[in-house]
């Protein structure tokens, strides 16, 4: 196969260009901006373009398939000589599903937990030695490419995004997998630059629950109100099976999981880990791992990338950074962290970064989202607000937003200066955000730290 990039740079789409290649596909691509890692894995596979912008003459009639990134406009002069030749154009979830319909499809669905819940499944699948094709959003650590696809493994594991397909394809990403295994993790309104409403958001995921395959499975999670009505919803139709968090204790390495009678103990903490573990298993027991199998597997998992991911560390000091963003996401991560350190002081950071979280009408979903942290830091740029094009925020709007009791900034310097003038003796320090604040080296700072303690 031929297969043209139109946007080959994104991290989606450089992940599964690289993926096409080592299966043997003959893979070219273009973009008006490629940054790393992309550019140098991109080359490392001998499909970076040669020069940067877009050439309609790229296109030509062997070209078998175009696939179309979110980068690109609708007005992109490749795609319109695609068009022009009748060449079939896919969106990045097009394509997947394309590569996986003769597969059995499982698909993780849910507003937060998706990276850490695949992660969990790749790992036992690694442990147990199966072969599974998977597409991870996150770059997981000890790969070298996100994206796997062969002719040969029964099994694709597909994390399922809700946004956008591609410019001209305007429905939810996990909308085209057909999964024959689903999981949702929870439903908390996010994108709300495409979801005006929640009840809007909501009806993307009722859309995918119908979706699923005739005699497929949904795996649901009990304590999300809104997850356990669609679990309800869908049970006389197809498989339901439902998930909670287990009994757990703290121990200093992690956690010990009671569960069956056994006791397992993990390296991974905190009560939303833990439903994500109980959610992993139960698609693990669905592609038919046994549970027990499961859990033994899951005692080396140490955690996903920039998911409570562990930067620095000495006797009395552990600094942590979280992709973390989203109202649940940061009660959750906060919460999880307090547990684990309970007798420390947490001080946590965040980063509004992403439009919904810097919109004005979305601030009060954040009320309360850091209470657990012994002091927490709120900070935005007004430059990235005005870049996305969004209504000027005050601190003490954003302040209001939390519900008090957190210190809002809204310059780098500001940020460091705070860290820099608290001892760190007996604390944690969490960094949470979908950015870097505007610049923030995360390991420079945790050695420094460390050192400092």
């Amino acid at each position: 196969m031929n297969i043209h990039f139109i946007a080959i740079g994104g991290s989606a789409m450089h992940n599964l260009a690289i993926a096409l290649s080592r299966k043997g596909d003959v893979v070219t691509g273009s973009d008006d901006e490629i940054f790393e890692p992309s550019k140098a894995r991109l080359l490392k596979q001998g499909i970076l373009p040669s020069t940067i912008g877009w050439d309609a003459t790229r296109i030509s009639a062997n070209i078998n398939a175009v696939i179309l990134g979110m980068h690109a406009r609708e007005d992109n002069p490749e795609l319109l000589r695609a068009k022009e030749l009748s060449i079939p154009v896919y969106s990045y979830p097009e394509y997947l599903y394309e590569q996986s319909k003769n597969k059995i499809r499982v698909v993780i669905g849910g507003s937060h937990g998706k990276t850490t819940i695949t992660s969990m499944i790749l790992h036992v699948v690694n442990e147990l030695g199966l072969d599974v094709d998977y597409m991870v959003g996150a770059q997981l650590e000890g790969y070298d490419c996100m994206v796997k696809l062969t002719d040969k493994a029964p099994i694709m594991l597909l994390e399922g995004d809700e946004y956008l397909s591609s410019p001209i394809d305007r429905r939810p990403k996990f909308h085209l997998y057909k999964p024959n295994i689903a999981i949702i993790s929870g439903i908390a309104w996010d994108h709300i630059n495409v979801f005006p409403t929640f009840e809007n958001y909501l009806d993307q995921f009722d859309i995918f629950c119908s979706l699923i395959e005739t005699n497929g499975t949904l795996i649901y999670n009990t304590e999300d109100e809104e997850v356990l009505k669609l679990g309800e919803k869908y049970k006389s139709t197809i498989n339901s099976i439902p998930y909670k968090t287990p009994t757990y204790e703290v121990t200093v390495e992690g956690t010990r999981l009671f569960f069956d009678n056994e006791i397992y103990n993990l390296k991974i903490f905190g009560g939303h880990n833990l439903q994500n573990l109980m959610g992993a298993m139960r698609v693990g027991e669905a592609m038919g791992i046994e549970p027990t199998d499961f859990l033994k597997a899951s005692q080396s998992f140490t955690g996903a990338g920039k998911r409570l991911q562990k930067v620095a560390e000495n006797g009395t000091f552990t600094m942590f950074k979280d992709f973390a963003h989203s109202p649940s996401k940061l009660k959750a991560t906060t919460k999880a962290v307090k547990e684990q350190f309970a007798s420390r002081h947490v001080v946590a950071c965040m980063e509004l970064h992403t439009f919904s979280s810097l919109k004005k009408e979305f601030l009060p979903h954040y009320l309360g989202a850091m209470e657990a942290a012994d002091e927490a830091v709120v900070y935005y740029s007004p430059e990235v607000v005005k870049h996305k094009k969004l209504e000027p925020i005050s601190k003490e709007l954003v302040e209001n937003g939390f519900g008090g009791n957190v210190l809002v900034l809204n310059d780098t310097k500001e940020v460091s200066d705070f860290i820099h003038s608290k001892k760190w003796n007996n604390s944690v320090l969490l960094m949470m955000s979908s950015g870097n604040f505007d610049g923030i080296n995360y390991e420079a700072l945790g050695e420094e730290l460390a050192n400092n303690c």
